[in-house]
């Protein structure tokens, strides 16, 4: 019973006190103006207070607010520029490569040949040099068997697979390489086969004919393909064939086929 008693008076001391205050706030005919700015003297400091601590969480939310802007925004230049330094340096890296290109394009036969140029993009994993990887393909017009040079005319090997961007170069010393070669000084024929990557080798030379150490071979354009006059290599070695019948010349071809860069296929 006193307990209830003790609720029910709060409730009607907090029912006054809210109609008080709204009386004095709500001040009708300016009746309790004396209470009215009574109140406001008191609370003047507690007001200023709260006033200047509004404004400093305000200007903190906008100060962390304008941060994680600059952030989002420093995010986005970020991957802009690095899109913007990706393609420079793809711009700078076609650039070079057309240099290159026209370079290369200077020391070759084109008046002779039509020409598919373009870069090696990969090579034999073992590093014997039998085989790379050229970056042109089906859709560059690129066809299985078309010779493959270097400047000057220098053939380096035949297109063995093509993709539709791609092909796969059989290099002079590959074990799957043969082609026919002549001793450009003496005219001496034979086929220049590959090495398994270790060179290459001129073979079935008649013991009649003359072969000399340095001469020059090139392709002699009998029964392939591949044009007369496209220079293989120097003659290191002279050797008799194992059955006495033949001769033999090791080869030292003008080019690291390891070293490759840039080479055309021959249309």
């Amino acid at each position: 019973m006193p307990q209830k008693y003790f609720t029910a008076r709060i409730i009607k001391l907090i029912a006054t006190a809210i109609v008080c205050l709204a009386l004095i706030f709500l001040n009708p005919k300016g009746f309790f103006n004396p209470l009215r700015g009574f109140f406001l003297t008191v609370s003047a400091p507690f007001q200023k207070v709260f006033y200047q601590t509004g404004e400093k969480i305000g200007e903190t939310i906008y100060f962390f607010g304008f941060i994680s802007e600059l952030k989002n925004e420093n995010i986005k230049l970020s991957k802009e520029n690095n899109f913007l330094a990706a393609k420079i340096a793809g711009l700078e890296q076609e650039k070079s490569e057309n240099i290159i290109l026209r370079e290369q394009l200077n020391l070759l036969p084109r008046d002779k040949f039509d020409l598919i140029g373009g870069f090696i993009i990969g090579q034999d994993p073992q590093g014997s040099e039998s085989w790379v990887i050229f970056d042109k393909g089906e859709k560059d017009g690129v066809a299985s068997g078309m010779p493959v040079i270097v400047s000057n005319g220098i053939l380096v090997g035949k297109v063995d697979e093509v993709y539709s961007g791609s092909s796969k170069i059989n290099l002079l010393t590959g074990s799957n390489s043969s082609i026919n070669a002549v001793d450009i000084e003496t005219g001496a024929k034979g086929i220049a086969r590959g090495e398994y990557g270790l060179g290459i080798i001129m073979d079935m030379v008649t013991q009649s004919d003359v072969l000399n150490e340095g001469d020059s071979v090139v392709t002699s354009g009998l029964g392939s393909d591949i044009p007369r006059g496209l220079l293989v290599g120097k003659i290191k070695e002279i050797k008799k064939s194992q059955d006495k019948l033949f001769q033999e010349a090791i080869i030292v071809p003008r080019v690291k086929y390891s070293k490759l860069d840039v080479v055309f296929a021959i249309k």
